[in-house]
């Protein structure tokens, strides 16, 4: 279990800058040079590919909100990385904002029980397909709009389907990392699915709106949805007595969320 939390923390550090790279990426993007082939965004790109394996790892033996949860630690980092970078002082509001939303996702990680689900049938794979026709279908659509908030969240959803579909072919497989038995799960390929559609959502926010709302939007979206969809799901262990945790750290993640989604951009300082 401790490796498990170890490689998601280590998903939760590339994630956020990979980011940064995107936003700054999706940002430089022109009609002659789009984003897809912006050298930071690029990069982003695949320290983000480095992070997904961490957390491909850490769903071996971790529950997806637990390790979705630990990923949620992206919000703090790229609030205050791109601060930094800017060379602003993040508003108090935002700053209470995230540690409410960070305690929130520590009390989901650590609410998760040590338990391995059964294996599960091939049901879990006709929804897990179903959903992402949808998921398709709604960021083609948002995608033609200028809001990045709802782009944002198809995108956490995407990457969370992603999660969810690792999770299920261990799960089925009897959580052995059998390369043959892995490659005969349906769950298997509906990753790379997901995976393209949380990528087109999220280029397509960043481009619209700044990095803290849409991380925000998008990394709390990608860890309780799927969270809450695999303890249904794919049986999914919550430590026993532990479920109101669960329940408040949800409630907590939610509402620094909503704030940090409704904070104004951060501009750099005036030059005088």
């Amino acid at each position: 279990m401790l490796v498990g939390i170890l490689l998601a923390t280590v998903a939760m550090v590339l994630n956020t800058f990979g980011a940064l790279l995107q936003a700054e990426g999706a940002r430089r993007a022109t009609r002659a040079r789009p984003a897809a082939i912006q050298p930071r965004y690029i990069a982003g790109v695949a320290v983000d590919f480095l992070a997904w394996g961490c957390a491909v790892l850490a769903l071996r033996v971790l529950p997806v909100f637990a390790v979705q949860a630990i990923i949620g630690g992206t919000i703090a980092l790229t609030a205050v990385f791109n601060a930094r970078m800017l060379g602003v002082r993040l508003p108090v509001r935002t700053r209470v904002a995230v540690g409410v939303c960070l305690t929130g996702l520590v009390m989901v990680a650590a609410s998760a029980g040590s338990h391995h689900p059964p294996v599960r049938t091939r049901g879990v794979d006709v929804i897990l397909l179903v959903s992402l026709l949808l998921l398709g279908v709604a960021v083609l659509v948002l995608r033609q709009g200028k809001h990045s908030w709802p782009l944002a969240l198809v995108a956490g959803l995407g990457f969370g389907g992603t999660a969810l579909s690792v999770r299920a072919a261990h799960v089925q497989t009897g959580e052995r990392f059998d390369l043959v038995p892995l490659l005969g799960q349906p769950a298997t390929y509906l990753v790379v699915g997901f995976w393209l559609v949380g990528m087109v959502g999220y280029t397509a926010a960043l481009s619209r709106g700044d990095v803290g709302p849409v991380t925000a939007v998008f990394t709390v979206t990608e860890v309780l949805v799927p969270g809450m969809v695999g303890i249904q799901l794919l049986d999914d262990p919550v430590r026993p007595g532990w479920a109101w945790v669960l329940a408040v750290g949800l409630a907590a993640a939610l509402a620094g969320t909503v704030v940090l989604a409704k904070a104004p951009p951060l501009r750099p300082p005036r030059v005088r």
